[in-house]
């Protein structure tokens, strides 16, 4: 039986030697042929495509840790649905889940992975139809002849870290002067505004891949728009990899209360699609150019954490997500939430599958003892939205359809800030 404290999963590395490090990407495209349901608003089917969306596959070995980071152009998946895809990695590759990190990009306008999961439970009458498996599957098909793929490319690599700045998003919690929240654009509130870059370069300085870490929701396009979009995070993606010569992931982060500066527009041209090539990607290629030298010593160590916080009193679950559900001996209904940290070199990144509210991030940066700190959102899954304790007083759409109490802020800020600074250096 479980226990009420959390579980913890380390799985240490030692430092690699000199030129131990070697990595690979793949790019693999998951356009469907065919009309999709999409997901993110009201249920609707895809009527064409207005660019392509795809897998961008990362493998990175130290010589003592070897490490899969995916970033994928769909909105969010069940927590299933990655167990089943880690199952399947492990059989075939070897690696540990705590070493498959399989991000999301959050474009509202991509097609449905799966059985919905707890997105049945907190968002009723947007998944009601039968889940697309074939394309499901496809999907997860692709996820591992292309993670193999990688594998089988690496090859000796350099690599450099730092951070950058863009004014594209926004707060999204508009406030009335009644007090009340509702959805729209906040000048006034919280907002994270960092680039976090990691740059892996060959050995001949030539770019292999960049992943660039900004907090934003998918949602320049609206639910009037019924096409197959990366929306901002697909544009600005193929953007910077026509600069670059190299593909680029668009790795989330806690997006939960931001929103793009334009948002929810009704076609690519009203949302001013292509301005963020010049307000995010022009920012990326920028911050790029301001990098560190690069490095061939790179040491990588990865963990996983299970942290459990208590359920908001009343919600149903999800039959295929016991494992991430318990009962406390007091018998209160407990959310088991896992996070994954991953230190490479004096870069920490941590993760989880929640769209968190950007204070709390920010919190735990600012009390990380690394140089650099990143958080990876939409990470393994979707348990739905982690906001602040203030935001569950002030109400609105996020509090409404979270899964947890007004306790979550407390537990995962302690969670992370004493996890990585528990962490070695």
């Amino acid at each position: 039986m479980l226990r009420m404290r959390s579980l913890f999963l380390l799985l240490l590395a030692a430092p690699a030697a000199l030129g131990a490090f070697r990595a690979a990407v793949v790019k693999v495209d998951i356009t469907p042929a065919t009309s999709k349901w999409l997901m993110g608003y009201a249920a609707r089917q895809s009527t064409g495509v207005l660019d392509p969306i795809a897998h961008r596959i990362v493998a990175l070995d130290d010589g003592q840790t070897r490490v899969l980071i995916v970033s994928t152009d769909v909105c969010v998946f069940s927590p299933a649905i990655y167990d089943e895809m880690a199952a399947r990695v492990q059989k075939e590759t070897g690696i540990a889940p705590a070493r498959f990190w399989w991000t999301v990009t959050h474009t509202h306008s991509a097609p449905e992975i799966g059985p919905p999961g707890l997105y049945d439970v907190l968002l009723k009458g947007r998944s009601n139809h039968t889940p697309d498996m074939e394309y499901t599957h496809e999907i997860m098909d692709k996820l591992l002849a292309g993670a193999k793929e990688a594998i089988g490319k690496l090859e000796p690599a350099r690599l450099s870290a730092g951070t950058g700045m863009a004014l594209a998003n926004i707060n999204r919690r508009a406030r009335d002067v009644d007090g009340k929240i509702s959805l729209g654009l906040n000048p006034d509130g919280p907002v994270d505004r960092q680039i976090g870059l990691i740059r892996v370069d060959r050995m001949d300085g030539s770019p292999l891949v960049l992943l660039a870490n900004y907090a934003m929701h998918g949602t320049v396009l609206g639910g009037q728009f019924m096409k197959i979009s990366g929306d901002a995070q697909g544009t600005v993606a193929n953007y910077v990899e026509k600069k670059l010569g190299a593909p680029m992931l668009y790795i989330n982060g806690a997006a939960g209360n931001i929103a793009p500066i334009y948002s929810v527009y009704a076609d690519n041209r009203s949302g001013h699609l292509t301005q963020f090539n010049v307000l995010l990607g022009d920012k990326i290629l920028a911050a790029n150019q301001n990098l560190g030298a690069s490095t061939a010593e790179v040491s990588i160590w990865a963990a996983e954490h299970w942290l459990e916080t208590p359920r908001k009193p009343g919600l149903d679950w999800s039959t295929d997500l016991t494992a991430y559900s318990r009962q406390s001996p007091a018998g209160t209904a407990m959310v088991r939430l896992p996070l994954r940290f991953l230190k490479i070199n004096d870069t920490a990144i941590w993760g989880g599958p929640v769209e968190m509210f950007c204070d709390i991030a920010m919190t735990v940066r600012n009390h990380s003892p690394f140089a650099r700190t990143f958080f990876f959102g939409y990470t393994n899954g979707w348990l739905g939205y982690l906001p602040t304790k203030a935001a569950f007083a002030e109400g609105g759409y996020e509090p409404t359809t979270s899964p947890f109490s007004d306790q979550v802020e407390q537990n995962i800020t302690e969670a992370a800030i004493g996890f990585l600074q528990s962490m070695p250096r």
